[in-house]
């Protein structure tokens, strides 16, 4: 069981794919990268090697997503990193996020006024909540491996996601429909990537909405997502993606 529950940081055969070559042109905006729960910035590599090929600065750096609360990560440690990273008023601010990290960035924009914000792509963002959280928290490994802000992304009505608004920016958001744990994949309703079911990665007021054949863990690494990330900051829609609800 416990080996269950950790499942997804480093196992499974789906093998993360090298960046692709395509020239670069050169825009200048900040893109600041937020990875998921229990990762670190070097799981966001890829992307901030494909972001910054492109021509974008590229922000991206470690945080506790297991020690802390949503709010706690949303006040103390992002707000501090907008403040200390951000010191070009002129140019834009997009955000690309993994997991939890979508639900940090929420909090930090319904709390805060950001005048440069550009655009932002969530990568299998739990925005409704998922159902593992309600099945296993009362369970102390559990508990351990996803700590206090995992706790909080039920599908209860008090669970965070649930509490926070609908997107007023532009959003596309990337689910994937690929699992590596089947038993996980058995108590989520409907398609899922071993982590989130598609139906509650979606989010009110999103602009653009697109699924993938990639499992939680490692869909930010493929290719075709490198290059839809890329696609949306750049023009606001993915490529062939289903227009926003």
């Amino acid at each position: 069981m416990t080996a269950l529950l950790l499942q997804g940081a480093t196992s499974g055969a789906e093998t993360p794919l090298a960046d692709c070559v395509i020239p670069a042109h050169s825009t200048g905006d900040y893109v600041v990268l937020l990875h998921g729960m229990g990762r670190t910035r070097v799981s966001m590599s890829l992307v901030k090697h494909h972001l910054e090929r492109k021509g974008y600065t590229v922000v991206s750096q470690t945080y506790p997503s297991r020690k802390y609360r949503v709010d706690q990560l949303s006040d103390e440690w992002l707000r501090p990193l907008i403040q200390r990273e951000i010191r070009d008023p002129d140019r834009k601010v997009h955000f690309v996020t993994h997991s939890l990290g979508g639900i940090v960035l929420r909090h930090y924009l319904e709390h805060n006024d950001l005048p440069g914000l550009g655009r932002v792509v969530m990568l299998a963002p739990p925005n409704q909540g998922s159902e593992l959280v309600n099945i296993f928290d009362r369970l102390l490994v559990y508990r351990w491996a996803v700590g206090p802000a995992g706790l909080q992304l039920g599908t209860d009505e008090g669970a965070v996601p649930l509490q926070l608004g609908p997107a007023n920016y532009e959003l596309g958001v990337i689910a994937g429909t690929r699992s590596l744990n089947p038993v996980y994949s058995r108590l989520i309703p409907g398609s899922d990537d071993g982590k989130v079911s598609v139906a509650r990665a979606k989010l009110e007021g999103m602009h653009g909405f697109l699924t993938v054949p990639y499992s939680h863990t490692w869909l930010m690494n493929r290719k075709m997502t490198l290059n839809q990330i890329e696609t949306f900051i750049r023009s606001g829609a993915f490529m062939g993606s289903m227009p926003g609800e």
